[in-house]
């Protein structure tokens, strides 16, 4: 997720003058603090009494610190700097941030989704605005700049703006008429105020300021701030005037970065609501139908599919086990998951009638896309699922479906993995609304219970302790099993990978109906198994199945660690430890019952001295055969 920064005022005396003032120094000491969110361009405005000057370039931090190094910023005290991640635009000098009108006297910063964009840039594009990038953000700059000379206020502006954006942002914006102020706004993306002396900050978090400041403000939902050097006034979008809440921050800069947590892994398990809520986000248009922008395949080679392969490694494999289940139940097309490694060594059976979607986080991997560019010699379509924006994989395929999970920094994935099985959903959805399959108001239903996934991950995150404990307690343990029948067993193989590839021990996952077939040779008295329980709503007979398998395990002296929905009761009997998750339709109960896996893997290899970020022999993006 893309990095912000602004700095208005002074440092203390007893501070080196930096080169090219506080403003530039400050803004590149807290993007560097924000590298490790990860970013694919980097730049920085600052003000002073001749105007706004601007400055960035794609790539690393270091493209431009040499382009300031080559031409200098004049010195200011007042600056704002961003790192991106690519969403609308690929990563090029244009598309970086920040942004301006086309007086160049406005600039923008800006992290998140503008959702109706495409509606205000047709109606600036008709009023004659010229532009300059492919973003969303450049939206926001022409309107704010219409704004400050209609309304000679750069926070009134920002009020009337926000009012006419859909989405979730947070913006930052400078104006040359007013050179000690920076005005923010946040709607569903973070913003965090640090408060100094003589100066004030604002960041995406508390990492941006925190070798200047440890006190800050916390922004709440639609708000919008206005600093100075030794003013921070916030109000609400309708100028309601509010309070905020301060806050001392006790963590060092390296915690800072994690948000506080333990580790990367951690933070990013924590990040999974919003991850998830990225990637849904600006999917439908007015009319409620669902709509993907970058969907570049024809409606009518979509309507001539007439089987679906995906291909993937690892848990993205699992995200495409998720999504044969949902592919096939909406579409009722055919729907084969191969492992990308495996697929053109076996002289696949693909044309021009099949639909190949390649699942990748970093969209670099070499097995995927060594395997995409046999499906597309074989003629047919791919569709790639990718976090990246402009990686490999996207850009060989003939369509992308990008997930906004923002950057995973810990190797083990997380936060990519739910926010590419909603990716697959989604994809499902479209599939089923151009085919025919479901009715709009079909659609809807399971838009909507979709749309309540993000708070109910957040109900499963508050209510874990329980799983920490219980992993804290098994540091020891040699062997942990995993089962699960229909959607609940590729999440029991997630589950064990994530143990393997974090604490190194043995861990399996298996369909539950296999039990009778061999592995029930491994259960003993105190083997761990985890059994995934599917909801009691769905198919009464697979429901009494599992609770058939839990008790065969049981039978057998294993200790039995039941993941079920809240209200049902009739595992309570034969499990030894009940975690609840809550009640939704079965096909996206991966999405919740995912989750108490993550953290129990994470804290068991925490618990055994680990390095969860970093596992041995692993690397985050597999770029070799």
């Amino acid at each position: 997720m893309c990095g912000i920064v602004g700095f208005v005022g002074t440092l203390p005396e007893t501070s080196p003058a930096p080169v090219g003032g506080a403003g530039t120094a400050v803004v590149l000491e807290g993007l560097r603090r924000l590298e490790y969110r990860g970013y694919d361009s980097a730049g920085i405005a600052v003000v002073t009494s001749a105007g706004v000057d601007v400055r960035k370039r794609a790539g690393k931090l270091g493209n431009l610190v040499a382009a300031l190094e080559a031409d200098p910023l004049p010195v200011s005290s007042t600056a704002i700097g961003h790192t991106r991640w690519a969403t609308h635009g690929g990563p090029t000098d244009a598309n970086a941030h920040p942004h301006t009108d086309a007086s160049g006297r406005t600039a923008v910063i800006h992290n998140g989704i503008v959702e109706n964009f495409a509606v205000l840039r047709a109606e600036l594009v008709e009023a004659g605005v010229p532009f300059t990038s492919e973003t969303d953000t450049e939206v926001v700059a022409h309107l704010l700049g219409a704004a400050v000379t209609e309304l000679g206020d750069l926070t009134e502006a920002m009020r009337a703006v926000c009012a006419r954006l859909e989405g979730a942002f947070t913006l930052l914006a400078v104006h040359a008429d007013a050179p000690d102020v920076i005005v923010g706004a946040r709607r569903n993306s973070p913003l965090v105020v640090g408060l100094g002396e003589g100066a004030n900050y604002l960041g995406s978090d508390v990492a941006a300021f925190i070798a200047h400041t440890r006190e800050a403000l916390e922004l709440g939902q639609d708000q919008v701030v206005t600093i100075t050097p030794d003013s921070v006034v916030v109000t609400g979008f309708d100028g309601s005037p509010v309070e905020g809440r301060r806050f001392h921050v006790d963590w060092d800069a390296a915690a800072a970065e994690k948000g506080g947590f333990p580790s990367f892994m951690a933070k990013e398990i924590h990040d999974q609501p919003q991850a998830i809520a990225d990637t849904l986000l600006g999917r439908t248009d007015p009319a409620g139908k669902l709509v993907l922008d970058e969907m570049k395949v024809s409606e009518a080679e979509l309507r001539s599919v007439s089987k679906v392969v995906i291909i993937a490694c690892g848990t993205a494999a699992y995200a495409g086990q998720v999504a044969r289940y949902a592919i096939e139940h909406w579409c009722r097309i055919p729907c084969e998951v191969e492992l990308a490694h495996e697929f053109r060594y076996r002289d696949p059976v693909v044309d021009e009638r099949t639909l190949v979607v390649a699942i990748s986080q970093s969209g670099e991997t070499m097995d995927t896309i060594m395997a995409i560019r046999h499906a597309r010699e074989q003629g047919a379509k791919v569709l790639a699922i990718c976090n990246t924006n402009g990686s490999t994989i996207p850009r060989e395929s003939d369509a992308a479906l990008y997930t906004h999970a923002g950057p995973e920094i810990a190797v083990a994935s997380t936060k990519a993995f739910l926010a590419q099985i909603a990716a697959c959903y989604l994809l499902g959805l479209y599939l089923a609304q151009v085919r025919g399959n479901k009715f709009a108001d079909e659609i809807k239903v399971v838009l909507d219970e979709l749309a309540q996934i993000p708070a109910q991950v957040q109900e499963v995150l508050d209510g874990l302790e329980q799983v920490r404990g219980i992993a804290r307690s098994m540091a020891d343990t040699r062997s942990v099993l995993f089962l699960g029948r229909h959607v609940g067993y590729p999440v029991a193989m997630e589950g064990a990978l994530k143990l393997k590839e974090l604490a190194y021990i043995h861990a399996e996952g298996f369909a539950a109906g296999e039990l009778k077939h061999g592995p029930i040779a491994l259960v003993e008295e105190g083997q761990p198994v985890f059994v995934v329980v599917p909801s009691p709503r769905g198919r009464d007979s697979l429901h009494s199945k599992v609770v058939s398998n839990i008790q065969e395990v049981r039978a057998r002296g294993a200790r039995t660690l039941v993941i079920a929905e809240q209200e049902d009761t009739a595992v309570e009997p034969f499990a030894d430890v009940v975690i609840r998750i809550p009640q939704t339709s079965t096909l996206l109960s991966p999405l919740l019952a995912v989750v108490p896996l993550q953290v129990f893997a994470c804290e068991l290899a925490a618990a055994k001295g680990l390095d969860v970020d970093q596992p041995r022999n692993l690397a985050k993006s597999v770029t070799v055969e």
